[in-house]
């Protein structure tokens, strides 16, 4: 008998005090490289897009592999590629990051959140969605720890994705 796991996770991350670094001129090569990452780690990239100071991807990651290893391999890579090929050297990203487990039938809703993330942010700025309610949320979040900094400070994407998340079954996890 084989296996079949679906272990689709949506990872958020922003650049260091979110300053907007990600120029669209390289963001694209920035997004194929980190499909890349993925791959080499036997994972597959479904979605990625962002602002000039943060990334989404969606990915199917197999059972071999934690969270945290994908996390760290696609931003430790993806820093050290902006350093070498773009010679940016002023470039990082934050500490920590935010992961969402997505069910199979809400594949396809994140996927078109990633891909209209410049139309998401025309209808709501930063500042309105930063975090003062996360912790009473339907979303549970660590109270402590450098993983929080970027997690707890989006309040109004975080219910609004835990809204549409809920909505179609899916488990809802910060790491």
């Amino acid at each position: 008998m084989s296996s079949y796991v679906s272990n689709l996770v949506h990872f958020v991350w922003g650049t260091k005090d979110r300053r907007p670094l990600i120029k669209d001129y390289w963001k694209d090569r920035l997004y194929g490289y980190i499909g890349g990452v993925l791959k080499n780690k036997k994972a597959s990239l479904l979605a990625a897009g962002g602002m000039s100071d943060h990334v989404h991807v969606l990915a199917s990651l197999p059972s071999t592999v934690t969270l945290a290893q994908i996390a760290n391999a696609m931003k430790a890579n993806s820093s050290r590629w902006i350093h070498e090929e773009l010679h940016n050297d002023r470039f990082s990203w934050q500490e920590g990051y935010g992961a969402f487990s997505v069910s199979k039938s809400g594949e396809h809703r994140v996927i078109d959140y990633i891909k209209n993330q410049e139309e998401h942010h025309r209808q709501q700025t930063f500042e309105e969605e930063k975090y003062p309610a996360l912790t009473g949320g339907a979303i549970p979040c660590r109270a402590s720890g450098p993983r929080v900094q970027f997690s707890c400070y989006r309040a109004k994407h975080v219910r609004w994705a835990s809204q549409q998340w809920h909505r179609i079954g899916a488990n809802r996890q910060f790491y």
